[in-house]
């Protein structure tokens, strides 16, 4: 029986990963959950798991959670902490097998740091550990001889396709964008996009902030990022290109000319089983393609469409702070254009003053990638302010 900790239980990740445990219930069972705000999730979630040990967002929210799992009947309650020690504690847990780490936003960062270099399995589903620490996440991960297993589906097909060759025989890693909502969308009208057309991804169900991503590509920024580091490959060896259908995963290219491609339906608990379980593969509840009405397009990115692709990658090729303040910058645009007090075509454009305007730093320890981080945001809510007011 492997023994879960799930950091960001209460998000898309975190509740799809509870349904393949639950599905699963002879191999997994769960040892402990990090969760923000959301306790009406997060009780159901521990009455049905009974986990040992609970991370909330502050203490506040530990008090409220105690009172309602004693309402519900639950005793012995599970040991609950909260903030960043809380979610350190349920990371690095000694009778932890595995660290499914999902938590949205650097919040989870340290957590996972620390459980890598205690030399615990790591199921990685959080961008931001990679985008904004990728080196140093990876030089922990060779010193202590962890492999972290990617759950993006992206990167899970990668890591699937490699296994069909050495590392040395890789020529290039083809990235698949479905190209979201506005694939079609002239330029001129995108600047009229509203919140509720931007989150209507005509493919996969995802949080907020991850929908948007995608509408403007930024997410396949930030898997460019992550593929660099996961797979040790050179920025130029990294390609994206739209694939509407969401059906090939991405592909690999190797030196004598073939291609292999993982393809399945569009759902994430394909890839999270497939990382929870490696390097078994078990049946898969009925997921299937139907090859009778499948179809496979591509096309090329646009860049003037999607200038945030191209931020990303000059964000990687530069180096230091400046990945992790293109994640913090766009975070903060993101949030600014849900609440409507950003243009849907000016989270480029935050983004971009935002890494003209960062200094640029090597990190030599977590600590400098969370200041670097705070820097950015800082750099980022000025700019969206200013694009408030010229627009008032």
């Amino acid at each position: 029986m492997k023994r879960i900790a799930l950091l960001g239980s209460t998000g898309s990740i975190g509740r799809q990963s509870l349904q393949v445990v639950d599905s699963l219930r002879n191999l997994f069972c769960i040892r402990g959950l990090a969760a923000g705000g959301n306790l009406d999730e997060l009780t159901g979630q521990i009455i049905r798991h009974r986990p040992a040990l609970v991370s909330v967002g502050s203490a506040g929210l530990a008090d409220q959670l105690a009172e309602r799992l004693r309402a519900a009947g639950v005793a012995p309650l599970p040991e609950i902490g909260w903030g960043a020690e809380g979610i350190e504690r349920v990371a690095t847990d000694p009778e932890a097998d595995l660290v499914i780490s999902a938590a949205v936003g650097v919040v989870g960062l340290p957590a996972t740091y620390k459980a890598i270099e205690l030399g615990k399995s790591v199921a990685l589903a959080n961008k931001e550990v990679m985008v904004a620490a990728g080196a140093l996440v990876s030089a922990a991960a060779r010193r202590a001889g962890v492999d972290i297993l990617p759950i993006d589906s992206e990167h899970s097909a990668i890591h699937q396709c490699l296994r069909a060759g050495n590392r040395p025989e890789l020529k290039r890693i083809v990235l698949t964008a479905s190209g979201g909502p506005f694939r079609r969308t002239p330029l001129s009208r995108l600047k009229n996009v509203t919140p509720e057309q931007a989150l209507a991804h005509p493919n996969w169900k995802m949080g907020q902030r991850i929908t948007i991503d995608s509408a403007t590509l930024t997410n396949k920024g930030f898997e460019v990022i992550e593929a660099r580091w996961l797979f040790d490959a050179a920025p130029e060896q990294i390609d994206v290109v739209i694939h509407r259908q969401s059906t090939v995963h991405s592909m690999v290219e190797f030196v004598d000319g073939s291609v292999v491609a993982q393809l399945g339906p569009p759902d994430m608990r394909i890839p999270i089983q497939y990382t929870l379980t490696y390097p078994a593969r078990l049946p898969a509840n009925g997921f299937s393609l139907d090859w009778t009405r499948m179809r496979l397009d591509f096309e090329p990115v646009s860049a003037k469409k999607f200038p945030c692709l191209g931020l990303a990658r000059q964000a990687l090729k530069a180096g230091g702070s400046l990945p992790c303040a293109l994640n913090a910058a766009d975070e903060v645009a993101v949030a600014a254009f849900l609440e409507r007090r950003l243009a849907f075509q000016d989270i480029a454009r935050v983004i971009e003053q935002v890494l003209a305007r960062m200094p640029r730093t090597r990190f030599e320890r977590i600590d400098d990638v969370l200041a670097a981080d705070a820097d950015a945001r800082r750099l980022a809510r000025e700019e969206v302010r200013q694009r408030e007011a010229a627009g008032a």
